[in-house]
């Protein structure tokens, strides 16, 4: 089933995943799903600096953060990405992951402790690899808080299982 749907200036045609197992024969550009959502909370923060050790300011005080021009402390980058993953990887639309090889990715909006986050995911394009058995993936991942607002967002190349005919 084609899917057409406006979103702002642009169009986008493709398949609306259903929730089940997909490989890289499965997968057509323009094929796209939602993830579930989840709240940042400070306990993601406090954990995420522990084992980050990145201890900045603008993450654990409000003070700093307000003086940085924030409303409040904000969630690293980082974690905001590892969040992004995570999303995509326990969604019921499953891909026969083997290995992420890349992301170029970017932070556009403060990610506040509150936050609702949903992934919208897009196959933007496919490729066998030299095994026939395997391919890349590239998905666009759109991160979108409670408020419509994009707070990070980027591509990934994903490592797939491919099903030699």
């Amino acid at each position: 089933m084609t899917q057409l749907q406006n979103e702002g200036d642009s169009v986008r045609r493709g398949r609306l995943l259903e929730p089940g197992m997909y490989d890289l024969n499965d997968l057509e550009v323009g094929d796209h799903f939602a993830t579930s959502g989840m709240t940042v909370t400070e306990t993601h923060i406090v954990n995420f600096a522990g084992v980050s050790g990145d201890m900045y300011d603008i993450h654990l005080d409000d003070v700093a953060a307000q003086q940085a021009g924030f409303p409040g402390r904000i969630a690293h980058g980082l974690l905001g990405l590892a969040l992004t993953d995570g999303l995509k990887t326990r969604s019921p639309v499953r891909m026969s992951a083997l290995a992420t090889l890349s992301w170029n990715w970017s932070f556009r909006s403060p990610l506040l402790i509150g936050d609702r986050i949903q992934v919208e995911i897009e196959v933007v394009g496919k490729r066998v690899t030299k095994r026939v058995d395997r391919g890349i993936a590239t998905l666009r991942l759109s991160v979108v808080n409670q408020r419509g607002t994009v707070v990070q967002d980027g591509e990934t190349l994903l490592l797939m299982a491919n099903r030699a005919w």
